[in-house]
């Protein structure tokens, strides 16, 4: 009886053998990836004919496998959520046992609610292609809103780049360190980076003048005199962190750095910054990232902690260690 066990338990875990693939979006993110794993990185061929239209082609077995799709849905978005798709649809009909899509960074995660007539809920809407594209499961990393996983009827295992960003944080020297929201929306986020570095807290309240431009309105809490931490999920045209690192200087403080997990920094947003009053922004490798010049950019590398997620969940273990945080390590 044992024998025959141990004999079904390793048919079983032949048959449910992991394959990483990825799409165009972020190849390199992938391989770093797998080389934590310690598995390749499987053969596809992702490309597009001339009029515009992906073609996908997986160019080994992948039958009954633990199959996870590496693709964040950066700029192009949509040509990177379709080649997403197109490949979830091609693993399907190759029989894989369970499909995952690892989304470092998601996509339309702003358009999560009507807060205007007749606008769409797009959050929403790409949770329901994935899953009627054949995603089982979803790994993602610090969603724009943390309801957009209740969008989806699969589980989602929701990741936070504040580990990774906490111990880069910790290896630096602060006078009196404040991490700042620039946002009500940012508080849960910057006060749990205030509670592991041991930091003050504070907020700058903000209007929103149109998709690229908001306005600083008020502080809330002392930076007078204290380097300050911004802290966000996101930064594109950076006109949120620019305005606040102005009303922050203009009350008087030291050093202001930035932190985002998701950096998709646009023309316009690289001007901006050039331009500011933060030093640097520190981010992660969740999107490919681009150089500013006269500017710093520091990228901080994920493949670890999705590496894990994915280990984690071929293997059905917790993830949930995942975001504890060591307020004594040092990097």
């Amino acid at each position: 009886m044992p024998v025959a066990y141990w004999a079904l338990f390793l048919m079983f875990r032949v048959s449910t053998e992991m394959k990483v693939l990825t799409g165009s979006a972020h190849r390199q993110l992938a391989e770093r990836i797998c080389a934590y794993i310690g598995v390749p990185l499987g053969d596809a061929t992702v490309t597009s004919f001339p009029d515009g239209e992906t073609y996908v082609k997986v160019n080994e077995n992948i039958r009954g496998r633990d199959v996870f799709i590496v693709q964040p849905t950066c700029p192009p978005t949509n040509q990177n959520l379709m080649e997403l798709l197109i490949m979830v649809d091609a693993v399907r009909r190759a029989s894989a046992a369970r499909i995952t899509a690892v989304i470092p960074f998601f996509g339309y995660a702003r358009q999560d609610r009507k807060d205007q007539p007749r606008v769409p809920i797009t959050a929403k809407l790409i949770a329901n292609l994935l899953t009627a594209a054949g995603v089982n499961r979803v790994l993602t990393m610090d969603l724009h809103a943390q309801q957009v996983a209740g969008f989806f009827d699969i589980p989602v295992d929701h990741l936070y780049a504040a580990p990774v960003i906490v111990r880069k944080l910790q290896s630096r020297d602060f006078v009196n360190p404040v991490v700042v929201s620039p946002d009500v929306g940012g508080l849960k986020m910057a006060s749990a980076y205030a509670e592991n570095m041991g930091a003050g807290l504070a907020i700058v309240a903000k209007r929103r003048k149109s998709a690229t431009e908001t306005e600083a309105m008020n502080v809330i809490g002392e930076v007078d005199g204290r380097d300050v931490i911004i802290v966000d999920d996101l930064t594109e045209t950076a006109g949120t962190l620019v305005s606040a690192a102005r009303a922050l200087k203009e009350r008087g403080a030291g050093r202001v750095i930035a932190c985002v997990s998701h950096a998709v920094i646009s023309d316009m947003g690289a001007e901006r910054l050039k331009d500011s009053s933060i030093q640097e922004l520190i981010t992660t490798n969740s999107v490919p990232v681009r150089d500013v010049a006269g500017f710093q950019i520091t990228s901080l590398c994920i493949s670890e902690l999705l590496g894990e997620g994915i280990k984690r969940i071929h293997d059905d273990e917790s993830v949930s260690s995942l975001f504890e945080i060591s307020k004594k390590e040092k990097v």
